[in-house]
């Protein structure tokens, strides 16, 4: 039996704001993976567990430890596109989705760089679980994120 996903199956959420920096810089905040602990709610209590070398490459491995409505969780997440400064791709290898697809992606715009999140995921559980639980979670760790994010670069979503 495989385990492949029908990608007609997958949810998706977008996310975009600029940001009043050049691209490089913003490119380099989100490239040193211990910044994503910053941009992450407290209440994930989001911790990097890596002790490697954690210079973005692709086929970099990151462990994290999170905590989802108090379980702790695993997530190891696999860097599988790198293409600086322009955008990386992050897919989760364990954790708690079936399957997780986070393309980032940098453009110049008027007054800095547009940052772009689009991410595929496919949650365990089935539609009622993703409906009641995990589309508000992803919604609200993401407006999290915009909002850090402005406060540190300035900016505002588009």
């Amino acid at each position: 039996m495989s385990n492949a996903v029908n990608p007609s199956s997958l949810h998706q959420l977008d996310s975009e704001m600029v940001l009043p920096r050049p691209r490089e810089e913003v490119f380099a905040f989100f490239s040193d993976a211990r910044n994503l602990g910053r941009i992450t709610p407290p209440w994930l209590r989001f911790e990097v567990v890596s002790t490697d070398d954690l210079t973005m490459r692709e086929g970099l491995l990151i462990d994290y430890r999170i905590r989802l409505y108090g379980i702790p969780m695993r997530w190891r997440s696999e860097i599988t596109v790198w293409d600086p400064p322009h955008r990386f791709v992050d897919e989760q290898r364990i954790g708690p989705y079936r399957t997780w697809i986070h393309t980032h992606t940098f453009h110049d715009a008027e007054g800095g760089v547009l940052v772009r999140d689009e991410v595929s995921y496919l949650p365990r559980g089935g539609s009622w679980v993703h409906r009641w639980f995990v589309r508000p979670n992803v919604e609200r760790i993401f407006a999290y994120r915009t909002r850090v994010l402005a406060e540190l670069f300035g900016g505002a979503a588009t």
